[in-house]
């Protein structure tokens, strides 16, 4: 503990964003750059090394943060960034992508703000690659085994490293043109340049990896005859199979999947495309779904120069504290968060039926209306109780000429024919049946990820491969030294 005193002279600081008319204009990240090593020093601080860190708890990864703040503290990164890669593959990424469920579990978050932990793993991250403490590692012995890993998002990445790094010869598919599943295509590049991405990636393929891009599973290749090739296989395809929205009107032109709409914008990005064929300018743009996704979609239709951009959240407004009955301390809260796509729409009044940002709660959608050409131009909600009952005389209409659905994923896409040359059993949801050690009922044949455990945060789907990557490990050499942070059955705390 650097500072004892800390908490009580220090008040929190977080990265500070650049300006909204600034930064709607690229597609940079939205941070303001080098502004986050010259208080993140002070702000590890604030960490008051509990005897009990609740924020492990409230970690999947089991990050050893309390040591990390201490270090960063003294500005020993060398030691942090060994700390900090102890427990996580990709910090980089957790350090932008994650909402943080370790501050709702810190301890001075009892009664003050908490310790801006996420700011201090992404500082360290950086400072790891500036400083050259990311070098690759590769095994000294090969194990002369062999792995598939199916799906190159945070979970298929992270079992595909820490199986290479045990020694074992590791090829990863993926059915996309370049790597990275939903944080290449999904994530848009205001959150997390591509960049972060490519230089992990690179530093896989030079510790031993392999990997085949434009490859389906299934199709491209026959699931069975890559079981026979090789020793053992991970499923971590995620959960892509998106949820639609049955009401009147959804046949119209003009109504999309988020996932269909935002990996556009980054192929845009990529320099695929001169510009996106969904493209939201100069559009009325309503997005159906409350979650992250939709939040991704309205800094994209933000960006691209929409209209106007209204988002509908089926739930009631959150307030701005957490309810100590419902939800206590150290639980991950549902209270009104601002993310940097709703500051945006904020400031830029980007919806004037909105209730707060762009955002419309307690709104259900009735139906689509459209015109002559069966294009959409209207959407007809109606105000809902807590108990999702439509509210009597609430009923409007608002422009769309386009719709965007991000009402999450029920579980793994099955049109490659993966799972059913396979022959796995599912979960009712639609999840891969597994048992405690990660296997499916094919020999062999493990599943780790959103795939398994359903739509989950990216620290849960990095604790998922390096669990999966143990299991394996374990089951082609007898026994693991890799580190285990979670079971398949482990959730998030909850009242």
């Amino acid at each position: 503990m650097a500072d004892p005193k800390g908490f009580m002279t220090t008040p929190r600081q977080d990265w500070p964003r650049r300006p909204v008319e600034e930064r709607v204009r690229d597609w940079d990240e939205v941070y303001v750059p080098g502004a986050l090593l010259p208080i993140i020093g002070k702000q590890a601080d604030r960490c008051m090394d509990c005897g009990i860190p609740f924020c492990h708890e409230a970690c999947p990864l089991g990050n050893l943060i309390p040591e990390w703040n201490d270090l960063v503290s003294r500005e020993d990164w060398r030691t942090a960034a060994d700390r900090l890669h102890a427990t996580n593959n990709f910090p980089d990424f957790t350090g932008r992508l994650c909402p943080a469920p370790c501050e709702s579990g810190c301890v001075l978050a009892i009664n003050q703000p908490a310790v801006t932990i996420k700011n201090v793993e992404v500082a360290i991250a950086d400072r790891a690659w500036e400083l050259g403490f990311a070098p690759p590692s590769p095994p000294e012995r090969l194990s002369g085994r062999t792995v598939a890993v199916i799906g190159s998002g945070p979970t298929g990445l992270a079992a595909a490293q820490q199986l290479t790094r045990a020694g074992h010869t590791v090829a990863v598919y993926e059915k996309d043109d370049r790597l990275g599943g939903l944080m290449r295509y999904g994530i848009p590049e205001f959150k997390m340049e591509k960049h972060h991405l490519e230089r992990r990636i690179e530093q896989m393929r030079a510790e031993g990896t392999k990997f085949r891009t434009s490859t389906a599973v299934g199709r491209d290749i026959g699931a069975a005859e890559l079981r026979a090739r090789y020793d053992a296989v991970v499923i971590a395809t995620g959960a892509t199979a998106w949820r639609d929205l049955a009401v009147p009107g959804r046949e119209l032109t003009g109504i999309q999947q988020a996932m269909e709409y935002l990996p556009l914008a980054n192929r845009v990005c990529e320099g695929d495309l001169d510009a996106s064929p969904l493209s939201a300018a100069g559009k009325h743009v309503v997005i159906v779904g409350g979650g992250d996704t939709g939040a991704d979609c309205l800094g994209t239709a933000v960006r691209e120069g929409a209209a106007s951009v209204t988002q509908l959240d089926i739930y009631a407004q959150p307030g701005t504290e957490r309810d100590e009955d419902t939800e206590p301390w150290p639980t991950y809260p549902k209270i009104y968060r601002l993310s940097a796509a709703h500051e945006e729409a904020r400031d830029l009044r980007t919806s004037s039926a909105a209730d707060a940002d762009a955002r419309l709660f307690a709104a259900s959608t009735l139906r689509f209306t459209g015109d002559a050409d069966g294009h959409v131009r209207s959407l007809h909600l109606v105000e809902v109780d807590a108990e999702r009952r439509p509210v009597p005389g609430t009923g409007r209409t608002l422009p769309a000429d386009l719709v965007l659905l991000a009402l999450g994923f029920s579980g793994p896409d099955r049109e490659d024919g993966l799972m059913d040359q396979l022959g796995l059993e599912l979960e009712p949801r639609g999840t891969i049946t597994r048992d405690a050690g990660f296997a499916t009922n094919a020999s062999g044949v493990f599943a780790a990820g959103d795939a398994a455990r359903g739509q989950s945060l990216i620290v849960w789907a990095i604790a998922e491969g390096r669990a999966v990557a143990a299991a394996v490990d374990r089951y082609l050499t007898g026994s693991s030294r890799l580190p285990a942070p979670i079971g398949p059955y482990d959730q998030p705390m909850t009242m």
